[in-house]
């Protein structure tokens, strides 16, 4: 495909064609406080459809991460100023096992599968966020800060409140998407009652292509694709 079509079809239609197995694209996110992007990921494509979009995050990817302007990493910092102090970016890399990604397109979390060493299932990790925007490069989304931890025995609870409260009271998260996230937590809880897809998929006996290559992390990894551009 020609740069030009990629373009226009991003425009039109706010989405790009579906990749292929084994497409290298980009996983990110915007900041809360505005549109920068501070997290970005290259991953590669499992499965790309009408229903699902599936991405391996391998072992040793260079990414992108926010830390403190000091370098601080952002979990060290007490949660009373972690969302208050400036922050920048900096390169690393996704050490231990990789991550498995799926997201449905228009649904407001996605779920990530963890292995321990020798492919243990760990669990799965409801993140949510808002619905994958698709762009020529890969997709982007901005995180809710509270989250979902499902074991393999079904149970579950909810992750990180404390921080979610805390984005409301430094005004990232205002009451109308302290509701909305609070109803799509709901809404997830819903299908792990009720052990749909993609808890019911099997999707913890998949294995990565032996043969695919770590992705590697473009130096334009924050451009800005041309639907969100003013």
């Amino acid at each position: 495909m020609a740069d030009g079509e990629a373009v226009r079809r991003v425009t039109a239609g706010g989405a790009t064609g579906s990749w292929a197995p084994g497409s290298q694209i980009l996983w990110r996110y915007r900041e809360n406080s505005g549109a920068r992007v501070h997290i970005a990921r290259p991953v590669t494509v499992v499965r790309d459809d009408a229903e699902l979009l599936a991405v391996w995050m391998a072992p040793g990817t260079e990414c992108v991460k926010p830390v403190l302007a000091d370098g601080t990493p952002v979990h060290l910092e007490p949660l009373t100023s972690r969302y208050t102090k400036p922050r920048t970016v900096q390169r690393d890399r996704w050490f231990g096992t990789g991550v498995l990604k799926l997201a449905r397109p228009g649904e407001p979390w996605s779920v990530w599968l963890f292995w321990e060493p020798g492919w243990q299932f760990k669990n799965w990790y409801v993140n949510l966020e808002d619905p994958l925007v698709r762009w020529d490069g890969g997709v982007d989304s901005e995180d809710h800060f509270l989250d979902i931890s499902v074991h393999p025995d079904r149970t579950w609870r909810w992750r990180d409140e404390d921080e979610f409260a805390q984005a409301q009271r430094d005004g990232l998260v205002d009451a109308e998407l302290a509701g909305r996230v609070r109803e799509a937590g709901l809404a997830a809880v819903e299908v792990i009652r009720a052990w749909g897809p993609p808890f019911s998929d099997g999707w913890q006996d998949w294995r990565p292509d032996p043969s695919w290559a770590v992705p590697s992390l473009p130096e334009d990894w924050d451009r800005t694709p041309a639907h969100l551009s003013s």
